[in-house]
């Protein structure tokens, strides 16, 4: 497959690379929340340059991008300490020093990559912040008597960088051709990957394994992707009915046959998985999930694991029907493939413990489908060397995420064609794309990144 001329010279810049933090927010009370204190740590009010507690002179380079799930308060941060190189990571920021302990930051691994602790309140005693892993963080305290009387509340959650100024000035269809250039270039990594994959582990057992991933989206990317491979698709379409319960077994989902605390017919499910899986465990005990590896406090409903390894379960039943809709290479096709997989149980369900839904539950949404067709079955069908990207660019972008909108605030600032610019797949895959190779390569908060130079020369 022929590569296209912008697809090269996107990879010319990129290879030259070397800023984005994330949109609006709220109305606050007056008291100085945390969240207000965090806004106005974000917004700029108490400086760049701090002290640490040990001494250091501490510049921040990137105040980060908001999180709001689960961890850090900012992510992707740059701090310099005493003029060393700047790092990359997490700051976490607490009203009192010794939160960190008593919010079990130091036990929990998604603080293992903050850098930098900031608080306003200091105990009487000595304090030292450490991670899961035992390293030192630093530490800075701030004083809220510094701050201006007024507070802006519609301090953002992201800054436009550099890029708006050219991009802002580049024609529309010029705009549009960066993206499709970034788009194009991702979907053949994408692509790459995949057929390295199919490699190794041949097209079935390649594309269960990646759909797998994709149904557990970002938060439980990792324990489906282990799942599928520790219980090949081979594996599961030979146990037959029992195939769910395996799942649901492997999963560390069925750890305890204590069945009192659920509705009477969520028993008689549980019962059934209990049986099936009973004959099996001791086989696959040694192949079964910490049941902290996965996560459902941060999860929307409609994804939690225990409904995306029925629609896995489902899916492998169907794989003969699955690989027939593969043949004619229509997203259509795929489209109506998922849209008619269904459970019984979970087809008005979210969770095991949960009442039943009102109405009727997709047991795979329409967005998440347009996921798997970007992110999986597209790729797919390239790595057999198909040329596919009139049909790849049309797919419609009915979902988005916080990566995307702050990489669209901070490439496109206020420029009112935003929201145009992301209304397809393709784009929003660019636009991920030139995020990851230039503005998280990035440690100087714009100043050196040579994306902005490269966009005024692009035609």
């Amino acid at each position: 497959m022929a590569v296209p001329p912008d697809v090269n010279r996107y990879a010319e810049i990129r290879t030259k690379s070397v800023c984005v933090r994330e949109p609006v927010l709220f109305n606050q009370p007056r008291s100085l929340s945390e969240l207000e204190l965090q806004a106005r740590w974000f917004a700029g009010d108490f400086g760049r340059q701090f002290t640490s507690t040990a001494g250091d002179k501490i510049e921040i380079v990137q105040f980060g991008i908001w999180n709001r799930e689960a961890g850090p308060d900012f992510r992707d941060a740059v701090v310099r300490a005493n003029e060393s190189e700047p790092v990359r990571g997490c700051i976490e920021i607490d009203l009192v020093d010794r939160n960190w302990e008593t919010h079990g930051h130091s036990t929990n691994p998604a603080f293992d990559e903050a850098v930098l602790h900031v608080f306003i309140e200091k105990g009487a005693r000595e304090f030292f912040t450490r991670t899961a892993t035992n390293r030192n963080v630093l530490q800075i305290q701030i004083d809220p008597a510094q701050l201006p009387d007024a507070f802006r509340v519609d301090a953002a959650l992201a800054r436009p960088g550099r890029c708006q100024a050219p991009l802002r000035n580049l024609p529309e269809d010029q705009v549009r051709s960066v993206l499709n250039a970034a788009g194009q270039f991702r979907l053949q990594r994408k692509s790459a990957a995949l057929r390295a994959k199919i490699d190794n582990h041949g097209h079935d057992e390649a594309l269960f394994q990646e759909i797998a991933a994709a149904l557990g989206y970002k938060e439980n990317k990792l324990p489906f992707t282990i799942v599928a491979q520790r219980l090949s698709l081979r594996f599961l379409r030979s146990k037959g009915a029992d195939r769910e319960a395996i799942l649901f077994g492997v999963g560390g989902f069925l750890q305890t046959p204590d069945l009192a605390k659920f509705q009477r017919s969520t028993r008689t499910y549980l019962r059934d998985l209990w049986g099936r899986w009973w004959p099996h465990r001791d086989e696959l005990e040694r192949l079964i999930l910490p049941t902290q590896l996965w996560k459902t406090s941060s999860t929307r409903p409609v994804n939690h694991p225990q409904r995306r390894l029925a629609a896995l379960s489902v899916l492998a039943g169907e794989w003969t029907s699955f690989r027939r809709s593969l043949g004619g290479q229509s997203a259509k096709a795929i489209g109506d493939f998922f849209s008619a997989l269904n459970h019984p149980f979970w087809e008005n369900r979210f969770t095991l413990l949960a009442d039943p839904a009102s109405e009727a539950i997709a047991l795979i949404g329409e967005s998440r489908v347009n996921e798997i067709l970007a992110n999986v079955i597209f790729p797919f069908w390239m790595a057999g060397d198909a040329d596919l990207w009139s049909e790849y660019s049309k797919l419609p972008a009915n979902l988005t995420n916080r990566r995307l909108k702050t990489a669209a605030v901070r490439l496109f600032g206020d420029d009112p064609r935003r929201k145009d610019f992301l209304k397809t797949v393709a784009h929003q895959q660019g636009l991920l794309q030139i995020y990851e190779d230039f503005c998280l390569q990035d440690n100087s908060d714009c100043a050196h990144c040579p994306f902005p130079e490269q966009m005024q020369r692009w035609k």
